[in-house]
């Protein structure tokens, strides 16, 4: 975050005021917390419909090896008739989950690009108030910097982010209690594993913020150099400011070792974050193995768990 009249923010350095800002920003979108509360409930409903499928397709598999034990005991066999009712029913949910999802995708996407709309309109007629003394200590990358990029980065996040925290936490809590329904043991051999998840996360972001940072600082930076050489192409070359050209590669070496380090920590973050689920799905397995064989718990149960561990660690990740 960058305030206006403070010039570009340093590689690593804080938000002045990232509470006072998220409370202003909520302010100045108090004309769509109609809009919002609708978002929050669509995404709601959806996590919750999308939830619920494992636990019924677990069912249609007890049902099949349920079906398979009988036909080689020759008690019966597997009566696929309740089987196609089961997935029709799953169907069902996974259509409504979706139709939810596409809504409070729509209703999101209107909000973000008018409160992208209205915060330009009003920087520009707020450019027009400053005083000059305001441009001339600045570059105009820099201030087309905070009407493109940064105006572009708040709009893309509210778009994204928003939804994701809200059905990520509707996810983490309903597959939770769902997990939990199923067996206690595997809930907390699960749960055990989760502080490892924690402090990869939050060794990577310790390390990947600053350079994020960085580079928005840096592509204001290099904006305003490439602007200002080619407007005044002429007057670099009556005064032999050739010299500019050195500077530009500078900025521009240290905007591409903070991009590259910033998207190689974001990037790794994934891949660490699915070895540590696929160490869960190990405990699963076997633990749910033994629970089977002690007949604690059903076949289809175990794979509906195993999901639900893939749910339960993807809103984390």
């Amino acid at each position: 975050v960058r305030r206006m009249g403070h010039g570009p923010m340093q590689g690593g350095e804080k938000a002045k005021d990232f509470k006072g800002t998220i409370k202003k920003l909520l302010k100045y979108m108090r004309r769509y917390y109609g809009a919002i509360a609708f978002v929050i409930l669509f995404a709601i409903a959806s996590t919750v419909f999308n939830i619920v499928g494992p636990t019924i397709l677990g069912n249609a598999t007890t049902e099949i090896f349920n079906g398979l034990v009988k036909k080689v005991q020759g008690t019966g066999g597997i009566d696929f008739s309740k089987i196609r009712g089961i997935l029709l029913t799953l169907l069902g949910l996974y259509l409504t989950s979706a139709a939810f999802s596409f809504l409070q995708g729509l209703i999101m996407t209107h909000v973000s690009n008018n409160t992208t709309y209205q915060m330009r309109k009003d920087i520009s007629e707020k450019i027009h108030r400053m005083p000059m003394e305001y441009f001339e200590s600045r570059t105009f990358g820099e201030v087309l910097s905070r009407i493109t990029n940064d105006v572009d980065t708040l709009g893309q996040s509210l778009n994204q982010s928003m939804t994701q925290i809200i059905t990520s936490v509707a996810t983490i809590i309903g597959v939770f209690v769902m997990m939990i329904r199923i067996s206690v043991p595997m809930t907390v051999a699960v749960v055990v594993i989760l502080p490892v998840s924690f402090l990869m996360i939050g060794a990577i972001m310790k390390k990947s913020q600053p350079y994020f940072q960085a580079q928005q600082a840096l592509l204001g930076e290099v904006n305003g150099q490439v602007e200002e050489i080619y407007s005044g192409h002429n007057i670099v070359k009556v005064f032999n400011k050739e010299k500019s050209v050195e500077e530009f590669e500078k900025v521009n070496e240290k905007l591409y070792n903070s991009a590259w380090r910033s998207q190689f920590f974001s990037g790794a973050m994934m891949p660490l974050m699915q070895f540590v689920g696929n160490l869960g799905y190990v405990v699963v397995a076997i633990l749910g193995g033994f629970l089977a064989i002690k007949n604690t718990i059903e076949v289809g149960q175990i794979q509906s768990f195993i999901q639900y561990v893939r749910n339960f660690t993807q809103p984390i990740t």
